[in-house]
């Protein structure tokens, strides 16, 4: 059977028998885990084994492992981290701190068995940006931006784990928590070159996820992650040939039920689709979207084999207490 086109999450801290079967029948590309599905070590590595076991092979396992609002994996059992921007702004050498940041969160993923983490978030923030989003970006340039997204990136891979680079063509003009409301962005498209910047900038990630939000310059009727102009923004003028999946479907800024929203998506060229909230009814109508298309399927091969690998006894040993007091030195 082929691989789904979709991600999905899970209910609750361990895998039922009937989540385990549906797993098993629909095969999605990967699981998506959240704060309702973290408590110990211990429960979290069963929790990615069972997941696993389930389809029969290493699909990847992604978690939202930002810092600030958005981590879902908390102290005292993980470090916690400062919002992104916040670093940005503060540390004397940005760039050293994104990346000591990039490898000490692999270092806490890796060891439960999360191998994506659903970061950098590459919007360029402004003083309009929605408080939902702005100290999540990683500065007000896009220059800025980009140069610590790709510290990020290169200090997850250090670690074995792989970034998701988001919302991608770009977020920050938006006014509106796309979490509740579709926020819709009236700049032009010379303007909008800006928010594509950071995303040019490091279009040789893996993967890549999608903004809810309207660019009206580019299509004034669909939300970017429905629309076929906004993605072929993406694929030719940002020039990003990876795997492109949406951000979470059951946000509001999309219209319908979860099935439509999905279908719109692929569409109009998503390659995948996501869906977060462990609704198992709904996992269900998702599936109905069945497996990915060949040139799809094509991105997901490449998206998994440029996972990095995971530290080995083969490699340098990495001093991980040494990069924990430069960071905090910083």
């Amino acid at each position: 059977m082929g691989q789904g086109a979709y991600i999905f999450g899970c209910e609750g801290l361990t895998l039922s028998p009937l989540e385990a079967q549906f797993f098993r029948d629909a095969n999605p590309w990967g699981f998506i885990l959240f704060s309702r599905n973290v408590d110990t070590k211990e429960q979290l590595r069963r929790l990615t084994y069972d997941l696993r076991e389930a389809v029969g092979w290493h699909a990847p396992i992604l978690i939202d492992q930002e810092g600030g609002r958005v981590q879902r994996m908390r102290g005292p059992i993980w470090r916690e981290f400062e919002p992104p921007l916040d670093d940005s702004l503060s540390k004397p050498d940005p760039k050293r701190a994104m990346w000591l940041r990039g490898r000490l969160i692999a270092d806490d993923l890796l060891s439960v068995g999360i191998d994506v983490n659903c970061a950098p978030t590459l919007d360029v923030a402004s003083d309009l940006t929605h408080p939902f989003l702005r100290n999540r970006c990683y500065g007000t340039d896009p220059v800025t931006v980009a140069d610590l997204g790709r510290a990020m990136v290169d200090g997850m891979a250090a670690g074995g784990v792989a970034a998701l680079m988001k919302h991608i063509p770009g977020h920050g003009r938006g006014t509106a928590d796309s979490h509740k409301n579709l926020p819709r962005v009236s700049a032009s498209k010379t303007e909008l070159e800006i928010d594509f910047a950071p995303f040019k900038a490091l279009n040789d990630l893996s993967m890549g996820m999608s903004a809810h939000i309207v660019m009206e310059a580019i299509d004034p009727e669909r939300p970017a992650t429905q629309s076929r102009a906004c993605i072929d923004v993406i694929r030719n003028e940002i020039g990003f040939g990876g795997l492109l999946m949406t951000d979470d479907l059951s946000m509001q800024a999309l219209k319908g039920n979860v099935f439509e929203r999905g279908h719109k998506a692929i569409e109009a060229g998503c390659d995948i689709v996501l869906h977060c909230n462990g609704d198992l009814i709904e996992m269900q109508s998702v599936a109905a979207l069945g497996n990915m298309s060949d040139i799809a399927q094509r991105r997901a091969d490449y998206a998994a084999t440029a996972r990095p690998p995971a530290p080995s006894s083969r490699t340098q040993a990495i001093d991980i207490k040494a990069l924990e007091a430069e960071f905090q030195s910083l």
